[in-house]
């Protein structure tokens, strides 16, 4: 019973070698002159044997096959084969979104990272996903491209680090010339970090922890009592609590004016900039850079105000936007 073992055994063996030499013949390589020497030094050295002569792969299967510690130590200082995945062309299925579901909780059900799912279904807003909606799912990881007028393949594949190749198979392209205003599919490409943040809503800090008491859009106007457009949000907090920048970025004005009383504002990268009024003290100065661990100044009730809170505004490109669907 132990002879057919060992039998067994010592041909699992030679084929593992065989699989080897196959499919890695780099790595084969490396197998054979590995056992070429530590043979020659540890066991045909020694008795004056066969003293550098080549072996054959019939006999390195056999050497392996009575020296199973031998074939551990090799195999396991071949250096793995570098990964490469070949072009596969791009399919897709589809799943209905179920109560409770989470943009990060189904892309990783399916195996592929959150960017995908985002830009193939143009997902503005992870939050505002509504239960019964159909996502489409693709069947590898990558995000849609709209090219632009006189763009390129080549200059995608550069502008997204991947092979043109991977392009052209994924979308099944019968050329490299695509018109402008076609959205393609980039194969492992991801999104700006940016966007992501925007997308997922957690672009921003909250300057301070308080009750939301007026939100952004239109309201009945406390001072005037008429409808007008709110354009950020209130933030109820007793006079003297602690502002913090709700992203680090440059202050580029702070002072007074009747509207916002003590206020500040500070320049942000990717073209956003934010607002904080009705301060009571200002703790920063135009030119200052600040982070969202630096205080910029505390909460008061100054300028068309009617008690103690802070008036938080976001700006995208010189335009209002709604702070609740990028804070954190």
């Amino acid at each position: 019973m132990f002879e057919k073992f060992k039998l067994w055994q010592n041909m699992v063996r030679a084929l593992v070698v065989c699989c080897i030499f196959y499919y890695f013949p780099a790595s084969a390589a490396n197998l054979a002159a590995a056992i070429h020497d530590k043979v020659y030094i540890e066991q045909f050295d020694s008795s004056g044997g066969r003293g550098g002569m080549d072996y054959s792969e019939k006999e390195i299967e056999q050497i392996i096959s009575t020296n199973p510690e031998l074939e551990t130590s090799l195999v396991e200082g071949i250096p793995e084969p570098e990964e490469f995945s070949m072009p596969q062309t791009l399919i897709y299925s589809s799943y209905t979104v179920q109560s409770g579901d989470m943009i990060g909780f189904i892309s990783s059900t399916f195996g592929l990272n959150q960017d995908t799912l985002i830009s193939v279904n143009g997902i503005s807003n992870t939050r505002s996903i509504q239960v019964g909606k159909k996502l489409l799912i693709p069947n590898q990881d990558g995000i849609m491209h709209k090219v632009s007028r006189g763009e390129t393949l080549d200059e995608i594949a550069k502008k997204y680090n991947v092979h043109t190749a991977s392009i052209v198979t994924a979308n099944e392209l019968f050329s490299e010339r695509v018109n402008s205003g076609t959205e393609v599919f980039i194969p492992n490409a991801k999104l700006d970090s940016t966007r992501l943040q925007e997308i997922n809503g957690d672009l921003f800090i909250w300057p301070v922890r308080g009750r939301i008491t007026s939100g952004y859009g239109y309201r009945k106007s406390p001072i005037t009592g008429l409808r007008s457009f709110h354009s950020g949000i209130d933030l109820s907090a007793n006079t003297g609590v602690p502002i913090k920048a709700a992203m680090a970025g440059r202050v580029i004005s702070a002072g007074y004016n009747d509207v916002f009383g003590y206020f500040v504002v500070i320049s942000h990268h990717s073209n956003y900039r934010t607002l904080y009024g009705h301060m009571s003290v200002i703790r920063t100065e135009a030119g200052a850079y600040v982070r969202t661990s630096d205080i910029i100044g505390n909460v008061g009730n100054t300028g068309q105000s009617r008690g103690s809170h802070l008036h938080f505004q976001v700006y995208k490109n010189g335009l209002t936007v709604n702070p609740i669907l990028l804070m954190r």
